[in-house]
């Protein structure tokens, strides 16, 4: 499975920024497709996780309520939409995709994208 995040940018406290995970290689809908985030000098942080075949999702709790996981099957590619976003949201946003795990622990993942570098000025 290849992936290609793709979507950050700079934006000031309280903006929005969509970002996107293309998937090719392997049928799509049987993933597990998660995002996860790091910032400079900190551990890689779980997102959210979204069940490709039924939509089932899961949240951290900093980013509840503010960002939505969703995915568009037909065009094999998974969104991260963030909606009043802070300085604190600052990171290097990665997209992750695994073969039977639906959890928040990285390792646990078999697939990763390269990265999109989100930047929030306050």
């Amino acid at each position: 499975v290849q992936l290609q995040a793709s979507g950050g940018g700079l934006v000031q406290a309280g903006d929005s920024l969509r970002l996107s995970c293309a998937a090719s290689g392997r049928t799509f809908s049987s993933l597990m497709m998660a995002w996860f985030r790091q910032a400079p000098e900190e551990e890689r942080e779980f997102v959210a996780v979204i069940r490709l075949s039924s939509g089932s999702t899961y949240y951290s709790d900093p980013i509840k309520g503010r960002f939505t996981i969703s995915r568009d099957n037909a065009k094999n590619t998974v969104y991260l939409q963030m909606n009043s976003l802070k300085p604190e949201d600052t990171a290097v946003y990665y997209c992750a995709a695994a073969l039977n795990y639906f959890g928040i622990y990285p390792q646990r993942y078999d697939y990763w994208g390269q990265g999109t570098q989100v930047t929030v000025s306050s």
